[in-house]
């Protein structure tokens, strides 16, 4: 590859896109749970803005496994945040492995990127309405 094309997509806007079976079902748990209204939208299709990142919800025949962070939402302060998803009836998952545990589904993470100039990260995890597996995380610094 040319010297010149090498950075092609460094200066990209990335955005994530999260499938949805019942597109609907999905605008309401991202309104009624999370609080988050779409800026756009177009048939099929739901656009979220968020602090200058995007995400899509689209309609979809196939489904994510779940088993894996598949977006996550950087915030100042995880106990206020999961407290209030929770009243607002998000439910957090419980992990349970050697070396990551969540207590009151908040987890420690070990590490960072190097960059970020935080030493570590605090984070809890939870499903939307269409099983797609989401994330919040706070650096620890």
């Amino acid at each position: 590859m040319d010297a010149d094309n090498r950075d092609i997509l460094a200066g990209a806007h990335v955005a994530t896109r999260l499938p949805t079976q019942d597109l609907e079902r999905a605008r309401r748990f991202y309104a009624e749970r999370l609080g988050l209204e779409p800026v756009d939208e177009r048939p099929g299709g739901l656009l979220y803005r968020c602090a200058g990142a995007e995400f899509a919800l689209y309609r979809s025949t196939g489904a994510s496994s779940g088993t894996f962070t598949q977006m996550a939402f950087q915030v100042d302060d995880i106990e206020t945040a999961v407290a209030e998803l929770r009243r607002r009836g998000v439910v957090f998952e419980d992990v349970d492995v050697p070396g990551f545990r969540t207590h009151d589904g908040i987890a420690e993470v070990e590490g960072n990127y190097p960059s970020t100039g935080a030493r570590g990260e605090r984070g809890a995890w939870f499903r939307d309405s269409e099983g797609n597996l989401l994330g919040i995380g706070q650096p620890v610094l």
